[in-house]
Order: structure tokens, then C-alpha cells, then sequence
């Protein structure tokens, strides 16, 4: 095999994301002599990236003053709140009063994939190099164990490790300091912060997961501006979550649905739950006569300031989601990453390294907002009203409680099952994920497979799996006794599924239908399935989520 193309930056980005494109932007702005690459794993620019969005436009006003001059393509300006209290499937009580957090006046209303691709441009104009399709698959360590770069996998390869067609060996790209803008729950990061065990000192990280769809509404139906959040059905009073539903410019509606990973029964299916809600009388007055877009999902990262790991090690260092930075009772996470991004630039610009950069972190407003907010989400894990009046407590104190809410890795959530309960399981796209009544679902998509349609996902059907599976027996034995198989449940699009044909019972990885949300590798309660990167290109294609 001929030696491996090298490519050598002072610095390389891992991620085309926010936090990614502002660090870059940044450090172009205070050293322009600095040659700076990003590497992003999607197609394009802003192809996988899923968010809300609505964010604060403060740090963008910072980083490029002018943007208002330029906007980006969708930007809508936030006119008013909503914030309501599902009480079941048909009745909803509007609050009086919107939570501090979610008061939106100033802050716009963004397809965040449409964000950086209009950011993108931008970077470029400063004499950034951005690479689209390349997917960092290894991480590169000098002879003294320092982070020395990325290694961007090989393509065409097929699942027997044979050479296809049209084979590219991947390239080495060699940089002094390595950036981790992966985003939530990303491959390197994962691995780099259990390598230098970056998270020793701090509670387990938690996520949710979040499903979205981008709906076009009857001409006249939207309301360009208005922000609605929800709590309560279909979730019950033990599982953390809500919904959303922003309504952008030419009759376009975001809406989604989140639900923590924390949750403990193990029959409960997100993705079903997100369709449920969407036939409560209260937004299905909204979709009917509508069409979908495009829709996707992707896990959310939640632990906030006592998940925190360290975010330097030697030669690299981590920003945005990669170091956990959403402030979730905001639910919004854009303007910590252009901050983080940003600070992480300057530091770097003065410093010439990686080292200092957790302190800087931990002494910025990025980490004290973080803080403020610590115990609102753990605050949760006893039930949604004693967390809705913790979170009261938290606000109207300001955080300055003298105790700190720990938090626990979701795996560990899970109730096991009798066995005569998971064989009684319903299949994955039962129609409800609680208890009968259940409401009729006219409203696409059908099932999970065309909610794959809706994402435009795409992995070549004979490059290797990058879902791994430890250990594919205990799929089949003790997981579905004690779990009824859970990963054929939260997995959004179907990827997983127990066949039990003439061979007997087996584990099927639909490996294409992957929308690179991670929540397998998050939620297995055996720890059993690690996420990789596919090959570069690979996966969903949204269109302004």
C-alpha cells in the first residue's frame, strides 16, 4: 500500500459547525498568518447540522459586526413567546407566565444548517480551507503522546476490507493544535477525553435526544416570529422533555420534540411519542393540509457545569457541544458555541497552545452561565413538578444554591423487565408510546422508514458498518429479557432490529438509515453499541433544519 498523503496546518478544526466556523473566523481575524483547515464529515456545509434554532445574536454581533447587512437566508426576528402545559391528548392550558429563560425578545429564529453554510463563506474570505466530505476517522499523537492531528478515513472500502471500485486512501492532516468542534457526543472527542480522562473530575455526561421536522404550512397559516414551547403529553410526569414549534418566514414551521435520555422505561419509543404529539388539537390544527420538508434528529447534550470535563490536553482542545456547553433550560446551546469558539481563538492566538485553555474556559461567561444554571436540569430527575419548582427556586436565586444536583450516566437509567412483560412488547412504530386512548396518526410520515425519506440520508449499502456492536449475543439473550431490546425502540429511523427467521434470532443493522443522531451509543444499557464515522459524505442531507 503506497504511504498516506500528508497535509500540515498550524491548526485543524474538526467540525464545520458553529463553534467550528467561529474559532476559525476568530483566529483568522487576530492572526491571519496562521494557516487554518477545517475538515467537516457532512457533504456540504450545514448538511447535519439540526437544531431548534433560535439564538441570541449578541456573540455574532462580536464576531462579525456587520452581519445584519448580510443575513442569513432564513432569520427570522422573534415577535412573541407561547408556553403551554399539555394536560393529555386533547386539552392544553396556556401559561399566563413564560419561564425567564425562554423569553426570546432580541433573539431570531435560524435554520442553524443554513447558518453555517451562509458562515462558511465567510471563513473563506479570511483564507480558511474548508473540506467538506472528509471525515475525521482516527486521531494522529506525536512520539510524546500529544495530539498531532487527524487521520480522514478511507473510502471505498467494502465490508469484506477488500478495495472497491473508485477506492481513496485516506490522507493524514498534521497540525499543531487540533480543534474538537464534533459537536454532541462526537467520535474523536469520546475518545480523546478517555484517553487523557478529561472527565475524572466530573459527574457522567447526559443527553436527550431531539426529532425535528420542517413543515410547509397552508398559504396564511403562519406566523412569522412566534415561539411556542411545550411540557407535558405526551411524556409522563417521570420523563424530562417537551416540544417546540417556531414558526419561520413564507408559511414555514420548525417543529420538534425532545425527550431526556435519562428516561427509565424501557418500552418508550421518542420517535412515536414525537408523532403522537403532533396530532394534539393544539398543533394539529397547525400541520393539517401541510407537507414536509425535511426532518431528521440528533442527541442533545444536557450535563451542563458538573459534566464538564477538562477541555485542553496536549495539542488539542475542545469547544461547543464537544465540551458540553448547551445551557439546556434555554434550550439552546448556538450562542455558547460562537462564544466558546471565539475565546478559544484568542487563547490560542496568545498563548500558541492548547494549555491554559480550561482555566480560560472555566473563568469566562460562557462557563459562569453554564453554572447559574447548574441544578435546574438534574433537578428534574425526581418528576416534572418538583423540577418545575426547583427550577423556580434555581432562577429566582440565581443559582447561588450552596449545593450542586449530580447527575448520572443515562445507560444506567433503564428499569429491566419481567419476562412476560417484554414479550408482550409492542413493536417499534406502535402507534403511541403510553397507554391506550391512543390518537389516530393521519399526519406523515407513516413510519420511521419514510422519516429516512424525509432526512435524505445516504450510506453507500456496501462500505463498511460503523455502527459496532460488541457483542452481538447478548443482543439476543440477556437484552431481551431484561430489556426487550431497547436500541429497536429510541433509534429514530429504524437502524436496529431483532429478526428471528430459519437461523434463528439475530441482530439486523440497517446501517444506512442512519442519521448520525448517537443516541445508541448513548442509551445501550450494556454499553454494547459505538458509534464510528462512516465514510466522508455519508448520512443525512437536511434541508434547513
Amino acid at each position: 500500500m503506497s504511504e498516506r498523503d500528508t497535509m500540515e496546518y498550524d491548526v485543524v478544526v474538526v467540525g464545520a459547525g458553529p463553534a467550528g466556523l467561529a474559532f476559525a473566523i476568530r483566529l483568522k481575524q487576530v492572526k491571519p498568518e496562521l494557516s487554518v483547515c477545517i475538515i467537516e464529515k457532512a457533504s456540504a456545509v450545514g448538511a447535519q447540522i439540526l437544531s431548534g434554532a433560535v439564538i441570541e445574536p449578541e456573540p455574532l454581533n462580536e464576531l462579525l459586526p456587520d452581519w445584519g447587512n448580510n443575513p442569513p437566508p432564513i432569520c427570522v426576528p422573534v415577535t412573541r413567546d407561547e408556553f403551554w402545559f399539555l394536560r393529555d391528548a386533547t386539552h392544553a392550558t396556556k401559561s399566563p407566565l413564560t419561564p425567564p429563560q425562554m423569553h426570546n425578545h432580541g433573539n431570531f429564529i435560524v435554520s442553524l444548517g443554513a447558518l453555517c453554510a451562509w458562515l462558511a463563506p465567510q471563513a473563506e474570505a479570511l483564507g480558511v480551507e474548508i473540506y467538506p466530505g472528509f471525515a475525521a476517522a482516527e486521531t494522529l499523537f506525536d512520539a510524546q503522546g500529544a495530539v498531532a492531528g487527524v487521520r480522514i478515513g478511507d473510502m471505498g472500502v467494502a465490508r469484506d476490507g477488500s478495495h472497491k471500485s473508485g477506492y481513496t486512501q485516506g490522507i493524514d492532516i498534521k497540525a499543531r493544535t487540533t480543534v474538537l468542534a464534533e459537536g454532541c457526543r462526537g467520535s474523536l472527542s469520546k475518545q480523546l477525553i478517555a484517553r487523557y480522562r478529561l472527565d475524572a473530575g466530573s459527574d457522567p455526561q447526559t443527553y436527550g435526544i431531539g426529532i425535528k421536522e420542517l413543515w410547509q404550512l397552508p398559504t396564511g397559516r403562519g406566523e412569522a416570529g412566534k415561539v411556542m414551547h411545550t411540557l407535558g403529553w405526551p411524556l409522563n410526569n417521570q420523563t424530562y422533555g417537551g416540544s417546540f414549534a417556531y414558526h419561520l418566514d413564507q408559511d414555514r414551521l420548525a417543529i420538534g420534540f425532545v425527550a431526556g435520555l435519562d428516561y427509565a422505561d424501557p418500552l418508550f419509543r421518542p420517535w412515536e411519542a414525537f408523532q403522537q404529539l403532533k396530532h394534539h388539537p393544539l398543533l394539529k390544527s397547525l400541520l393539517d393540509g401541510g407537507s414536509i420538508i425535511s426532518a431528521g434528529a440528533r442527541a442533545l447534550i444536557e450535563g451542563g457545569w458538573q459534566s464538564l470535563p477538562r477541555v485542553e490536553m496536549p495539542g488539542a482542545l475542545l469547544i461547543g457541544d464537544a465540551a458540553g456547553l448547551m445551557n439546556v433550560p434555554k434550550i439552546k446551546g448556538t450562542h455558547q458555541a460562537l462564544r466558546s469558539g471565539m475565546l478559544a481563538a484568542e487563547h490560542l492566538a496568545a498563548h500558541g497552545s492548547s494549555a491554559g485553555w480550561d482555566a480560560a474556559l472555566r473563568g469566562s461567561r460562557v462557563a459562569s452561565e453554564l453554572r447559574k444554571v447548574r441544578n435546574i436540569r438534574p433537578g428534574f430527575h425526581k418528576g416534572l413538578w418538583l423540577g418545575l419548582a426547583n427550577a423556580g427556586w434555581e432562577t429566582v436565586t440565581a443559582g447561588l444554591s450552596p449545593w450542586t444536583l449530580r447527575n448520572h450516566a443515562d445507560w444506567s437509567s433503564l428499569h429491566k423487565l419481567d419476562a412476560a412483560l417484554a414479550a408482550q412488547q409492542p413493536g417499534p412504530n406502535a402507534t403511541s408510546p403510553e397507554q391506550p386512548p391512543y390518537l389516530e396518526r393521519t399526519l406523515p410520515p407513516r413510519d420511521r422508514l419514510a422519516g429516512v425519506y424525509f432526512a435524505a440520508t445516504r450510506h453507500d449499502e456496501d462500505q463498511p458498518i460503523h455502527l459496532k456492536v460488541a457483542d452481538t449475543d447478548l443482543c439476543v439473550t440477556r437484552c431481551t429479557v431484561e430489556y426487550a431490546n431497547p436500541c429497536t425502540r429510541f433509534c429514530p429511523v429504524g437502524v436496529y432490529e431483532i429478526i428471528n427467521d430459519t437461523s434463528g434470532k439475530r441482530l439486523q443493522i440497517n446501517a444506512a438509515n442512519c442519521v448520525h443522531c448517537k443516541t445508541c451509543d448513548i442509551k445501550d444499557p450494556y454499553e454494547n453499541i459505538t458509534w464510528t464515522t462512516p465514510e466522508g459524505g455519508s448520512g443525512p442531507n437536511y434541508q434547513n433544519l
